[in-house]
């Protein structure tokens, strides 16, 4: 535990570190936040406000993880520990790659439309196909699933453990991408999942996740300081994207994508926000909501950010509670 404890505040010291270097860059830089103008009216002044900090993220997870496996892979030690966090470790930066050409195309090239949502999604089905080949192929973990509640573990088809699996990690990395969209929502949200999955991960031993899991932890407290409102930098696809493979991929790696559903209930939620918003415009021409995703919402409702982010933090601490509680 103390191991653990001092990972947790290597990240979080790395990450606060690299924030106060790469923030006055991305500013000379003129990286800045592009508003939607059919946005809320109170983001218009967010503006300018330097983006792309999802390569703070992105660094700081790859130089701890640089330093784990190094010392790791000393004689005496757990070596396989070594070996298990280089795929988590390629699959998450995979993810963040893919929101960087994004967020690049946008913001350093002006192209306002960035990636196109096919070579995006294609990059990300790329990556999603070959981390779950390697969970049944190279750590041999089958196709078992573990259901929370009935705490039985059920051995799914091949042919539908693959897509489903691919399914998870891409609604996942979206998911957590929609969530993006106050002032230090996505990685409180994020920092609270990836603690329930880590605490699970302590209850069933598995130690790469725990490392893995305590690692992002201390980035995404790190960056939350200069990401709360009014934030000093946006993560943005870059850091989305990262973060929504660290979830999907500590969650299959545990045999626990179901508990997703659970403990990712605000992503859920705001996708299905943004789903049933389109869908019932498309037919009647009226809207639910005020707003999609959810977020914006509650926004124009007279929320302030700070509080959405305080609501939907506290309603993922009951459900990370309630699915440890399931396991």
């Amino acid at each position: 535990m103390s191991f653990q404890i001092k990972i947790l505040l290597m990240s979080f010291i790395a990450t606060v570190a690299l924030s106060i270097v790469v923030i006055p860059i991305l500013k000379k830089l003129k990286i800045g936040q592009i508003e939607r103008e059919d946005g809320p009216e109170s983001h218009l002044g967010k503006q300018g406000t330097p983006t792309m900090g999802g390569v703070i993220i992105a660094i700081a997870i790859v130089l701890l993880l640089i330093f784990l496996i190094w010392d790791y892979s000393k004689p005496g030690n757990d070596t396989q520990i070594a070996k298990k966090l280089i795929p988590i470790a390629i699959v998450t930066l995979g993810f963040g790659l893919i929101g960087f050409i994004d967020d690049a195309k946008k913001l350093i090239f002006k192209n306002t439309k960035g990636l196109k949502p096919a070579y995006k999604m294609f990059g990300l089905l790329i990556i999603s196909v070959g981390y779950t080949i390697y969970l049944i192929n190279g750590l041999n973990l089958g196709t078992a699933t573990y259901i929370p509640f009935l705490k039985i573990y059920i051995t799914l088809p091949i042919w539908f453990y693959i897509p489903f699996s691919i399914f998870v990690m891409l609604g996942t990395t979206n998911a957590v991408n929609l969530t993006d969209g106050v002032d230090g929502l996505s990685p409180s949200i994020s920092a609270i999942i990836v603690t329930c999955l880590t605490v699970i991960a302590i209850m069933l031993d598995v130690k790469e996740i725990i490392i893995f899991g305590t690692v992002v932890i201390g980035v995404c407290l790190g960056f939350l300081l200069f990401n709360m409102h009014p934030a000093k930098v946006f993560m943005g696809d870059t850091g989305s994207l990262l973060l929504g493979g660290v979830i999907s991929s500590m969650a299959l790696y545990l045999k626990l994508p179901i508990i997703l559903l659970i403990v990712a209930i605000i992503p859920v939620l705001e996708t299905l926000s943004v789903i049933l918003q389109v869908v019932y415009f498309k037919k009647t021409g009226n809207r639910i909501f005020k707003m999609a995703p959810l977020h914006h919402h509650f926004e124009l409702c007279g929320w302030g950010e700070n509080k959405v982010v305080s609501v939907f933090s506290i309603c993922t601490l009951v459900t990370s509670i309630i699915s440890i509680l399931a396991i």
